[in-house]
């Protein structure tokens, strides 16, 4: 019985890879870009968006194989979290009518001094979607689960794992693609130490090299984003 169980959750698991590929393939800002409309990108969340070079790097992405057709705004702001995220949802995201906005707060839900349970960043995530979506019920909203953090930095987002896997669960649970960049990271971090420090040399905030690695590459593939 219990190898029974164990080979059906292989199923469902390999069944979920395959559905969240096939999801990504067909990434409706890459559909809707392929028809030749123009397609607005918001992404929002902490310093790893607000500093992150993976966004100039994706919009260069964007122009290079969509030219004219995408415009990306990066919406982020360093040391913010979800709260913050609820409160200026109108301002940076929804005044910006975008067709796709990428999410990431949970790295900063994590931290300690914000006092925010993972079932309170849930509902503050919950909210952002709920109302962007009654804003335009055609956007597409790509939930981002980003690099685990080291050092001192971990140890101020003890329970850093519970929030990433609430993204999970959240994209899972409302049919969103899900960019989950934690696994390479982590594999980084545990095979050569070394790279992982010069490609986040402050132990939280992937540098350019760092995001043209692993970030950025992991976006474009994850969207479908045509290549060279």
């Amino acid at each position: 019985m219990n190898s029974l169980k164990f080979g059906a959750m292989l199923l469902a698991l390999c069944f979920l890879s395959a559905s969240i590929s096939q999801a990504a393939e067909k990434s409706r800002l890459v559909e809707n870009l392929h028809s030749g409309k123009q397609q607005t990108v918001v992404t929002y969340g902490t310093s790893l968006t607000a500093g992150g070079a993976w966004v100039r790097q994706l919009g260069q992405e964007l122009e290079r194989a969509y030219p004219g057709k995408a415009n990306v705004i990066n919406s982020g702001s360093g040391g913010m979290w979800s709260t913050w995220g609820v409160d200026n949802l109108d301002k940076r995201v929804i005044q910006k009518k975008p067709d796709t906005v990428l999410i990431e707060f949970a790295i900063n839900d994590a931290f300690l001094n914000y006092k925010t349970s993972v079932d309170l960043a849930q509902s503050n995530l919950e909210n952002m979607i709920d109302r962007i979506l009654k804003s335009n019920p055609d956007c597409e909203i790509v939930l981002m689960v980003m690099n685990p953090p080291i050092g001192v930095h971990l140890t101020r987002r003890p329970k850093i794992k519970e929030y990433y896997q609430m993204y999970r669960e959240v994209a899972q649970a409302r049919k969103l693609l899900l960019i989950d960049h934690y696994p390479k990271w982590e594999t980084i971090l545990k095979d050569n130490p070394d790279l992982f420090n010069k490609y986040v040399p402050d132990g939280i905030h992937p540098n350019p090299q760092g995001c043209k690695a692993v970030i950025t590459p992991q976006i474009v593939k994850s969207l479908g984003i045509a290549g060279e």
